[in-house]
């Protein structure tokens, strides 16, 4: 998912902005990153009764990985480095980011609808920034805090269905309790990476980092095998596959290193959250799924908060003259 390599450029920010390629298009770069991303949670979901979850993460992180090996072979030297004296921190960081955040969210694929999905993922970001609040000091203005607290009553509503009688007995979907977990984690995985600076450029640390997710997800993988989840496997789990470690795995991520290289980290990173709008889109139109009105209610919820967080974040200079 791109919202990991989100992630890895928060935490790096190396990179010269290209002066020779227009805004016009690092925006169409961005864009095309996050309906790439929103489409794998579609491929996941058509394919759901053939891959198992954890093959799918497994095979994705590996796959990809030996796709964008090529393209980092410049920084043999300095992926040695990292690996010989911080290996096993970033094993566990990749474990967590690229392994358990991404075997969650495919699992919970299999138990709620794309579009539930789609909303309350969204939600990663401003829970990044919560946690990073606690955990890393950062800034968080009062605004914000509404904000955050808006956009998780949003995930309520939704998880709920909008039924008070369902959120007074504590009746939560399953599927939607462990996207937000896989939320959740993916906000511990970026904190953990922000707080590592590990001294590496984006794309071969993130190659670092799916080899670790891959490692860490191979025993999953094995009990899948050994359960024989893999029986009904047949050419459409095979093309989803294709399509999550190409299109959406390596492409995705050279596109997004090319909006950031463009716009920079920060005004490429808030597109992270047109991802919720087109796993709603992709999922009506091709999945035929319904759009419910708690849908409606809490991604409304979601998106106010979101804004709210976005129009008042604390700006660095207000920080600095703020502890001068």
């Amino acid at each position: 998912m791109a919202i990991h390599f989100w992630s890895v450029a928060e935490a790096s920010g190396d990179g010269k902005l290209l002066s020779d390629a227009s805004e016009a298009v690092g925006y169409a770069a961005g864009f095309a990153t996050w309906f790439l991303a929103a489409s794998v949670f579609v491929a996941i979901k058509l394919s759901d009764n053939e891959m198992p979850p954890w093959t799918f993460c497994c095979m994705r992180a590996f796959l990809a990985a030996l796709v964008l090996l090529p393209f980092v072979m410049n920084y043999h030297r300095e992926i040695l480095g990292l690996v010989r004296t911080r290996g096993w921190e970033a094993a566990f960081i990749g474990a967590i980011g690229l392994g358990l955040t991404q075997g969650t969210a495919f699992t919970a694929l299999s138990y709620t609808t794309v579009v539930s999905f789609g909303i309350i993922f969204g939600m990663a970001p401003i829970l990044t920034m919560a946690l990073a609040r606690i955990v890393l000091r950062e800034p968080m203005s009062a605004w914000q805090i509404a904000g955050a607290l808006t956009a998780f009553a949003g995930i309520v509503v939704i998880a709920v269905h909008g039924s008070l009688q369902r959120l007074l007995g504590l009746d939560f979907n399953g599927g939607d309790l462990l996207t937000l977990a896989a939320a959740c984690m993916f906000a511990v995985y970026t904190v953990m990476l922000k707080r590592a600076k590990f001294d590496l450029p984006r794309l071969p640390l993130l190659v670092v980092l799916l080899f670790s997710g891959a490692i860490a997800t191979l025993p999953l993988f094995a009990v899948e095998y050994w359960l024989g989840y893999h029986t009904h496997l047949a050419m459409r789990g095979y093309l989803a596959l294709a399509y999550i470690v190409v299109p959406g795995g390596a492409v995705l991520y050279f596109l997004y290193n090319s909006s950031i290289d463009i716009l920079g980290a920060s005004r490429a990173g808030t597109l992270v959250y047109s991802q919720m709008i087109f796993t709603t889109i992709l999922a009506w139109l091709i999945l035929g799924e319904a759009i419910e009105w708690y849908h409606y209610v809490g991604g409304c919820l979601i998106v106010a908060g979101i804004a709210l967080v976005i129009w008042f974040r604390v700006r660095p200079q207000a920080v600095a003259g703020g502890s001068s």
